[in-house]
């Protein structure tokens, strides 16, 4: 049994990774589409989904690995390494206010978070269903690193942008990698605006962008239906390039109930690479 669930989880990442590859998009950098094709790079793609936080521990253990070691937590810049922020203040369950530009980690991890919403939130499970005065958020998520979550709202984009630490976001920078975790996607094909890949569909993707603007990858966050299972996507470069990260997290602004066709997706870790200053 254990030998066909382990063969099964294997085949569905295999699948996520060949989707990934085959919905990256990619902005024309020359005068045809033969160049384009040339001057792209594919990272290395890190992706697992399920219902407890083990069914993607190994993936984030790899992924933070393939970033680098050590965790540099407040530390000023770094020549290598990582960053992690888990939004949870050392245990705290308190909901924090919608505010954007989100700038708690901007000095000490070199990360800014804003969104076209009206802010950004840090709540325990139980805290929004208060925050979207809808109960049932307080049974539908699960925490990868407890207590909190975080979450626009008003929106369901989130946009990163990096610094380097210790700057106060005065030096633009640039990280190999950016991955997070993700809770209750359940829609691998759903609908939504912002999610079309010619005629695939998706409830929760991650873009990433170059300094220029220039879209270097996007990949759909592997799906794992069922109230509060877990998804994680994150890749690496071979060099810091990624100067800016969109997600688009779920395919509806949170607040309604979560159904088959409305798919209320909420954030946890955020994983990426000791920014570096943009050259």
């Amino acid at each position: 049994m254990k030998k066909t669930l382990f063969k099964i989880a294997f085949l569905l990442s295999f699948a996520s990774v060949v989707a990934a590859a085959q919905n990256t998009s990619f902005v024309k950098s020359g005068d045809d589409d033969d160049e384009t094709a040339k001057n792209f790079v594919a990272p290395k793609v890190f992706q697992a989904a399920g219902p407890t936080v083990a069914s993607i521990q190994s993936t984030v253990d790899e992924y933070r690995a393939a970033l680098g070691q050590p965790n540099n937590g407040n530390l000023t810049a770094q020549a290598s390494g990582r960053r992690e922020i888990n939004w949870d203040g050392g245990g705290a369950n308190t909901t924090t206010a919608p505010v954007t530009p989100f700038n708690v980690f901007l000095n000490t991890r070199g990360g800014q978070f804003t969104t076209p919403g009206l802010g950004l939130s840090q709540a325990t499970p139980a805290g929004l269903a208060v925050l979207f005065d809808n109960p049932s958020y307080a049974n539908i998520f699960r925490t990868f690193s407890p207590l909190r979550l975080f979450t626009p709202v008003g929106s369901n984009i989130t946009d990163a942008q990096f610094f380097l630490a210790g700057s106060n976001g005065t030096v633009p920078a640039a990280v190999t990698g950016f991955g997070a975790v993700f809770t209750d996607v359940d829609q691998p094909n759903g609908s939504g605006p912002g999610n079309k890949h010619g005629n695939r569909k998706a409830s929760t993707e991650i873009q990433y962008y170059a300094a220029d603007g220039q879209l270097l990858f996007s990949s759909f966050v592997p799906a794992s239906p069922g109230d509060g299972n877990l998804s994680f996507l994150g890749i690496v470069f071979d060099d810091a390039r990624i100067a800016r990260v969109r997600i688009i997290a779920g395919n509806v602004v949170p607040g309604p109930n979560d159904s088959q066709k409305e798919d209320v997706v909420m954030m946890d870790d955020f994983i990426y690479g000791e920014p570096q200053r943009l050259q």
